[in-house]
Order: structure tokens, then C-alpha cells, then sequence
């Protein structure tokens, strides 16, 4: 798997260690689903109309399986993007992931949707250096986003959250690093965010085959979900950032 070449932990090349994954991503308006063998895609699937996801992601699963019958493999986990996003595609690729991971007897993996295109970006910049900073953005309604910053070992630099945008959003963050953003909620902060060291990188959505990096990380380390008691990280509409808490504001406290 190619990297950005700035020394992101996300590149590494293909080991005994690797795994066998099935890739679910529904978090936004398209869903996805990605076949993944020693860190390279072996097969995907793609449905852009969100109102296609309860119908599409199952038969994408079972051209998966299929693919994993002809070339005679065996899952080793099932991978499902966990939100922040759209509530209904969250839950139904939840509840496949959880269903098909239970089946086969293998770990669940999540993988948080800000991360995911966090990473596209990485991957979609050849010239980065490797300081810059990292905003994915998912769109929530009007001004408000779901959102996060990450450094390039993915490290929080302000953790994931539910923001209305505003010109003095961001400006925690060090002026004398670059920053990115990304994501289907970022081109509607143009005209307000005017950070002079601000950029914006279009058409970066999360897909099924982007999972694959965060995927294998975990399996190597086995952090994994509880198959019973996981669920979608929505990220709640009272969390909003716009200063204080509105809810705070509103009850006077």
C-alpha cells in the first residue's frame, strides 16, 4: 500500500501478520463494501444513493463472500466505520457488521468516520509533509458539522465533536502549521473560517477501500469491539460547539 510520503504510520507493506478483512463503510450517502487480503483491496462494491444502503450493502456482502469462496480464503474480521454520520446508514451497517461478525466468529473492528477521512486525505496528498494538520468534516445541517483535528499520527489535537462554524473556529490550533479541511461538510466553511493558513482539499468522502489501513492497524494490535454492547458514535445534536453549550446557555447555567 502506497503512503504519502511524509513517515505516517499508515504506510507499511505486506506482512505475514495481515489479515483477511471485509470492509463496511456507511456512514454518509454512499455506502461500500471492501474485500481486503494482506492490505490490498481485492474487491469492492459501490452504492452513491443513500436511499439505496438498507437494499445494497447486503448483496455487497455476499459478492464478498463470494470472492472469499472462489479464491479460497477465510475472514479474519469484519471492519465497520462507526460515525460520527448519517444515523440510518450507521445503524444498518452496524447492525450487518455486528450480524455477519457473530456469524463467522471473528473480531468486529471499528473505525471512526473522522479518522477514516483524516487518512484519505493523507493519501490523496503526495506532497505533504507530514506537519500539517488534519480537519475531516462531516456535514450536520446549516452551519453545524461533526468534527475533529488530527496530527499525522492521528493524535487529537481537538477531539472529535459536534461544532457550529464560526470565523473564530480553529484558532486554538498553531498558526504556523498548515491546515486542511476535508470531508463532505467542509466546502460550506469556506467563506466563514479565515484562518490565513487554511486550505481545503474537495472530494474526499469515506469509502469502504479507504477502511483498509485503519483496519489492519487494529487487527494487528486487537483492539476490537464488543460484538453486544458496540454501537454507532452519532455524536448527539445538545453536544454542539458554538462558544459554550447552547443547551447551557439556553437553561442559564
Amino acid at each position: 500500500m502506497r503512503g504519502c510520503g511524509c513517515g505516517s504510520i499508515l504506510t507499511f507493506s505486506t506482512n505475514k501478520d495481515m489479515a483477511v478483512i471485509l470492509n463496511i463503510e456507511s456512514s454518509q450517502s454512499a455506502s461500500s463494501v471492501a474485500l481486503s487480503v494482506d492490505g490490498n483491496v481485492e474487491w469492492s462494491a459501490v452504492e452513491r444513493e443513500a436511499m439505496h444502503q438498507a437494499t445494497d450493502l447486503a448483496p455487497f456482502v455476499a459478492q464478498a463472500m463470494e470472492e472469499v469462496t472462489r479464491k479460497e480464503l477465510k475472514i479474519d474480521a469484519v471492519a465497520v466505520s462507526t460515525g460520527p454520520g448519517s444515523y440510518t446508514g450507521l445503524r444498518i451497517g452496524m447492525s450487518l457488521a455486528k450480524g455477519l461478525a457473530f456469524g463467522l466468529d471473528v473480531p468486529l473492528i471499528g473505525v471512526e468516520t473522522l479518522k477514516l477521512i483524516a487518512v484519505k486525505a493523507m493519501f490523496r496528498n503526495l506532497n505533504f509533509t507530514g506537519e500539517e494538520i488534519l480537519v475531516p468534516m462531516v456535514d450536520a445541517r446549516r452551519m453545524e458539522v461533526y468534527t475533529a483535528a488530527y496530527d499525522f499520527k492521528l493524535d487529537a489535537l481537538i477531539p472529535p465533536q459536534a461544532m457550529i462554524i464560526t470565523e473564530d473556529s480553529f484558532k486554538e490550533l498553531p498558526q504556523d502549521r498548515q491546515i486542511w479541511f476535508m470531508g463532505d461538510g467542509a466546502a460550506k466553511t469556506k467563506d466563514v473560517i479565515k484562518l490565513p493558513n487554511a486550505h481545503w482539499m474537495d472530494d474526499v468522502l469515506p469509502m469502504a477501500f479507504d477502511m483498509v489501513a485503519l483496519a489492519e492497524k487494529s487487527f494487528r494490535e486487537k483492539v476490537f469491539l464488543d460484538l453486544a454492547y458496540s454501537v454507532p458514535f452519532y455524536i448527539k445534536d445538545y453536544e454542539a460547539v458554538h462558544g459554550e453549550n447552547p443547551l447551557k446557555q439556553l437553561l442559564g447555567c
